[in-house]
């Protein structure tokens, strides 16, 4: 069975979508192959890299990388999940090929403000809500699968859409 390429994009690729495409890599990677992209490739956040590690998951050796970039390797994705804000959701580009396009809005972890510890609580919340994401939708996309995992256990049956 041919895996199902996921693309995760949000602004810089430094953070959200570098999360979700760890997070659907570690969960359902048997079913999905995710990406992730940004508009305007920044540089991945530390804070974001640390709260990962906390969970297992080292992308420390993750790059950034643009949507532009993607597409002009003419990857064809069968889903394309934006991560960030509505207004920045609008200047993502058309992909070619069959895929469907889905919005999940998280907050940016760039903008965590206070000391360190206090970005990394909000870290670690953001980190949370795109790991809890990923955990109700791979159930409705993967196939037969039982996840385990030292953060959350459930037995399903799925069904590949």
């Amino acid at each position: 069975m041919q895996k199902k390429k996921v693309l995760f994009v949000c602004i810089h690729n430094s953070a959200r979508s570098q999360m979700a495409e760890a997070w659907l890599n570690h969960f359902c990677g048997e079913f999905f192959e995710a990406h992730s992209a940004g508009l305007e490739p920044g540089t991945l956040n530390p804070l974001v890299v640390e709260v990962m590690k906390e969970e297992g998951i080292d992308i420390s050796f993750k790059k950034t990388r643009s949507v532009f970039e993607l597409m002009k390797k003419g990857i064809l994705f069968s889903y394309v999940i934006t991560v960030c804000d509505e207004t920045s959701t609008e200047r993502c580009p058309i992909f070619p090929g069959v895929h469907k396009k889905l919005h999940w809005s998280f907050p940016d972890p760039s903008k965590a403000v206070g000391t360190k510890d206090e970005k990394l609580k909000e870290v670690r919340k953001i980190r949370d809500a795109i790991q809890d994401q990923i955990e109700h939708w791979c159930p409705q996309h993967c196939k037969h699968h039982s996840f385990t995992n030292s953060s959350w256990k459930f037995n399903l049956l799925f069904i590949l859409s």
